[in-house]
């Protein structure tokens, strides 16, 4: 820890000292920052009201150079990111404590929760930064605006939309792992036409998703080969401007990825030989495992103003196709799983005063399962909802109310609500904040009909199951000095999941299936924040948040820090380079039940850790950059899941032309 400190304040003193000497100009008048998350429609970020939103910008991302969306989001208050190896494993995101399956994922507005999966949750493995504008996170129950599993919180990741003349782009990155990545893109406008579209290819050799640097779980071959991904990403949007007040848009992405995977069974491990009792670890021989992802998203809408613009109007259809194949040692196909969703709906909003926008929509949507090529399964949500936006007392009161009804073929009708106020006090340049919200999750496509497993003792899915309910508030503030430059607040959060569905297993009849738990599972903490400032060169960002949960037996959560600290630096000198550093701290956290070490013993936690990334860029002329990004710059040896290795210091460095 010593070292981080050292570096942190050597970092931030040079930095300050620098943009000092070289800011003698006035600091620029702050535009308010548009999001759509919050309420569903265009609204600044000082009036959503009393919502946790956080938004990783454009801006953010190029400073970074990360190149996916789970290392954009680390630094999030209250989110976790939990991922089973390295690039193009599993990867798993949590919001306040809660399940990744309590945390709805969009795509421009496309869901990205897979159907398929077991409890459609969403798995951000393939997930890149490719085309991305913004990524906009509200923490607490959305269920009122966004239906099933918005139930802890909403991330909204938006494409960049072309503008202005246009423009190409092309690069290519080497690193550590033999990693490879070629992209490119363009966009930009033709008269009433615009347009933006990138493609990128990845490839790394990656390393062995069963720890080798971890000595309690099984040697040998099992840790000693790579574990590489490929990943192809192509993505678009375009728009048509008709007139004024009439658009057509359409966007689409598309990901190919193939991972190398390796077994687990309480470790991980690269075979094992379930023909024998009890079964045995078999580290050498065929090494063929993988899984094979094609996944497809797609949007068409359109979109008019009337009246003035006092009235607006949305047309949608949505889609995604998600294929999903797993591979075992031998090369065989054990597993192909296929989820569909479509969103078939209309929004409209009307701005009756300058104080007052109500907002209102119909969706249907629907949702397949097609699981190793047996009858399809689905399911069907009719939606019915209406928001309101209240800004009083000179927008210093800012109210956001919502109420929704979705109507469910499989299990019934749903009804969720929120409101969430917001107060400026104008003299102190406070807001109070605070919002109160209930959620629900529908059962998935797999937890209603999966197909029996009879010699395992899988009975299969439960079509008797209930829909899982919450009921979260939260309430905090913000504060601004000096003249906005210096922001802090804090947030205190709770939230209570009832009928939660889980996977039981008894151990009297060797039976298994899913069914909705009795009791309450509790999660509360702060979040807490501070962004400085002083130049218009040099930022500096702070957070921490504390997370206590408990399940209905009283127990700790599996994998949820109790406490995380994040810390962001960056700075512009010389006009032509960024200098970014990113400093992570993570407490230890409680592991699955199934986390045992190579002699069966239980293993109850996962160590603390911290990490530090640094980047910089630089622009040799207006149309070249060179940049390269450091990751785990002090080889900090660390697990997100017990037995599943993380990446150590490694190094990228990469050129972009832009034309």
């Amino acid at each position: 820890m010593k070292r981080l400190t050292v570096i942190l304040a050597v970092w931030a003193l040079a930095a300050f000292a620098g943009s000092v000497a070289a800011a003698e100009q006035d600091r620029p008048a702050t535009l308010a920052e548009v999001v759509v998350t919050a309420t569903r429609t265009e609204t600044s970020l000082d009036k959503v009201g009393g919502s946790a939103v956080s938004v990783v910008t454009a801006a953010d991302i190029e400073a970074a150079k990360q190149t996916r969306v789970t290392e954009a989001l680390k630094g999030i208050p209250g989110i976790d990111i939990v991922a089973n190896g390295g690039p193009g494993s599993a990867a798993s995101v949590f919001i306040r404590g809660g399940d990744s399956k309590n945390t709805l994922v969009l795509v421009d507005g496309i869901m990205f929760n897979d159907p398929s999966s077991p409890n459609r949750s969403a798995d951000l493995a393939n997930l890149t930064l490719d085309n991305i504008e913004r990524i906009e996170v509200v923490r607490g129950p959305l269920s009122a605006l966004y239906g099933s599993n918005a139930t802890a919180g909403v991330i909204n990741i938006i494409t960049k939309q072309g503008s202005g003349r246009p423009t190409a782009h092309v690069g290519a990155e080497y690193g550590s792992y033999d990693t490879w990545r070629l992209f490119g893109g363009t966009s930009g406008e033709l008269k009433k036409f615009n347009f933006a579209l990138t493609a990128a290819r990845t490839e790394t050799d990656g390393f062995s998703a069963a720890n080798d640097r971890n000595s309690d779980i099984a040697r040998g071959g099992n840790t000693a080969e790579d574990d590489g991904w490929e990943n192809t990403t192509l993505s678009g949007k375009f728009g048509l401007d008709i007139t004024a007040d009439f658009d057509i848009n359409a966007v689409v992405r598309y990901i190919d990825s193939t991972a190398d995977i390796d077994d687990f069974n309480g470790f991980a491990a690269d075979r094992w030989n379930f023909n024998t009792f009890p079964a045995a670890l078999e580290p050498e021989g065929s090494k063929s495992q993988e899984a094979e992802s094609d996944q497809l998203f797609y949007q068409f809408n359109v979109h008019n103003y009337f009246f003035d613009r006092r009235v607006e109007s949305t047309l949608f259809y949505k889609g995604a196709d998600q294929d999903n194949q797993t591979y075992d040692a031998d090369g065989s196909r054990i597993n192909d799983l296929e989820g569909r969703s479509a969103d078939l709906g209309w929004q409209g909003s009307l701005m009756f005063t300058e104080i007052n926008t109500l907002s209102f929509g119909y969706t249907y949507f629907e949702e397949k399962l097609e699981e190793n090529d047996s009858d399809q399964k689905e399911a069907d949500i009719n939606s019915y909802w209406v928001s309101d936006q209240l800004f009083l007392l000179d927008d210093r009161l800012v109210v956001v109310g919502g109420v929704r009804v979705d109507d469910h073929s499989r299990f019934g009708t749903e009804t969720t609500w929120q409101v969430a106020p917001s107060y400026l006090i104008k003299k102190t340049d406070t807001t109070l904040k605070a919002s109160y919200g209930t959620g629900f999750r529908a059962p998935s496509l797999y937890e209603l009909f999966a197909e029996p497993i009879i010699s395992f003792g899988f009975l299969g899915g439960n079509e008797d199951l209930d829909a899982e309910k919450s009921r979260g508030w939260d309430a905090g503030f913000e504060q601004r000095v000096f003249d906005g430059s210096l922001k802090f607040g804090a947030t205190y959060f709770s939230t209570r999941y009832k009928d939660k569905i889980e996977f039981v297993y008894d151990p009297a009849t060797f039976r298994s299936t899913y069914e909705n738990l009795d009791g309450t599972t509790k999660t509360k903490g702060v979040e807490t924040f501070a962004e400085w400032s002083p130049v218009p060169a040099l930022s500096l960002l702070l957070n921490y948040t504390y997370t206590d949960t408990e399940d209905p037996d009283g127990e700790e959560l599996v994998r949820r820090p109790q406490n995380k600290v994040y810390f962001n630096t960056r700075y512009r000198c010389l006009q032509r380079l960024t200098l970014n550093l990113d400093a992570y701290w993570v407490d230890d956290r409680k592991t699955i039940a199934a986390a045992v070490d190579a002699d069966g013993n239980r293993v109850e936690g996962l160590d603390a850790y911290y990490l530090v990334n640094l980047a910089a860029a630089y622009d040799i002329k207006d149309h070249v950059q060179l940049y390269g990004r450091i990751d785990n710059l002090f080889d900090e040896d660390y697990e997100q899941a017990w037995s599943y290795a993380t990446p150590g210091l490694s190094g990228h460095a990469g050129v972009k032309f832009t034309f």
